[in-house]
């Protein structure tokens, strides 16, 4: 999982608890990062329904209806990530030895079976979940 995944989060909360319409200049000081990062990803929100945005003068984004609803599985999906990659496979499958031939397919299917047990915990948690736990510890 990259940290898109944390700064939609963050950026949805924000603009949960703001309720109005937020610039990419006032989400990028919040999340601390810069405002083209945040386009790119309330860019891929935005084609998911996730948040909505206006043009022209006063425009930024704003959270969508039953926005305290969406789950971080949700979003999750709307960025197309996994939650646990290799980029390295060990092992060829051209090889004689049956340990070789054999971890890359069992390693597949191990981080398979981890990101469905992850995608399962990500469907439990909501964006209002979130907000209620920042502004309940203080």
């Amino acid at each position: 999982m990259t940290a898109e995944f944390s700064l939609a989060v963050h950026g949805l909360v924000f603009l949960l608890h703001k309720k109005a319409v937020v610039t990419s200049e006032e989400l990028a000081e919040n999340i601390c990062t810069n405002p083209a990062r945040v386009r790119k990803v309330m860019a891929k929100l935005k084609h998911g329904g996730l948040v909505s945005s206006s043009e022209g003068k006063g425009s930024g984004y704003k959270s969508v209806n039953g926005a305290a609803d969406i789950t971080l599985y949700q979003v999750q999906e709307v960025l197309g990530e996994h939650i646990i990659t290799s980029s390295w496979r060990s092992g060829s499958v051209d090889m004689d030895c049956l340990i070789a031939s054999g971890m890359g397919d069992i390693m597949d299917e191990i981080y398979g079976n981890m990101n469905e047990r992850c995608q399962d915990y990500l469907k439990k948690i909501t964006i209002g979940s979130i907000q209620d736990r920042i502004f309940s510890d203080n």
